[in-house]
């Protein structure tokens, strides 16, 4: 079998993700970088735009197949890889896993992603580009924090690593660049601490991606 192929931006949420869940499956892959600013965009490219039409990343080339959107990659990698698990076998803890998903996935990165910005920026100006993301964001984790309230153990839903950890590590990194009040969300900030312990997320971390420029590096 071929080693699978991540095509990445080292900030972007969906691409850190997917890194995420094959570090902690213990899935060896292959980085691809894709520059989302330089150029316009080498995702807009028309050999990556072959390849994902969306033009967005992640892209995760597996088992002979192509396949985009971190939320779907996720899911396929749990079939084909159970152990460790990342999706709980109880029927509604697993529901509960893919709400928070959802939350995160379609409810607030969509709304203040690249994008977006890009768009509200011209618009606009920077200062207001940073209150959009900043006004998303609190919304979504006002809702979130009221979530986790009732399903959170150790992580988002109960004391196991889930999808919604997943997704919810790389949203914090978003909601701190655009300096959201963090301390509004006790919940929130105790599960990504815990999180930050575990060597699969400080290896999917954008510091430690090849494409992080030089100056961003820890």
């Amino acid at each position: 079998m071929s080693t699978p192929v991540l095509y990445s931006y080292f900030r972007s949420s969906c691409a850190w993700r997917v890194r995420i869940a094959l570090n902690l499956k213990d899935i060896k892959f292959e980085y691809r970088a894709v520059n989302l600013i330089k150029d316009g965009g080498m995702q807009r490219k028309e050999e990556y735009t072959a390849l994902n039409p969306m033009q967005q990343v992640p892209t995760l080339l597996i088992d002979g197949a192509t396949l985009t959107q971190s939320i779907a990659i996720m899911e396929y990698l749990e079939e084909i890889n159970p152990s460790p698990a990342i999706l709980p076998e109880n029927p509604l803890q697993r529901a509960k896993v893919r709400e928070i998903c959802e939350v995160i996935a379609s409810g607030i990165q969509p709304v203040q992603n690249l994008q977006i910005l890009q768009k509200v920026e011209k618009l606009a100006d920077a200062e207001e580009k940073t209150e959009w993301a900043k006004s998303c964001i609190v919304k979504g984790f006002t809702a979130l924090e009221s979530l986790l309230s009732k399903c959170a153990g150790k992580y988002c839903v109960g004391d196991t690593i889930t999808m919604a950890d997943i997704c919810l590590v790389p949203q914090v990194f978003n909601a701190n660049r655009f300096k959201v009040d963090m301390s509004k969300y006790p919940l929130i900030s105790k599960i990504n601490e815990e999180l930050q312990k575990n060597d699969a997320f400080q290896k999917a971390s954008p510091s430690k991606q090849p494409d992080c420029p030089e100056d961003l590096r820890v």
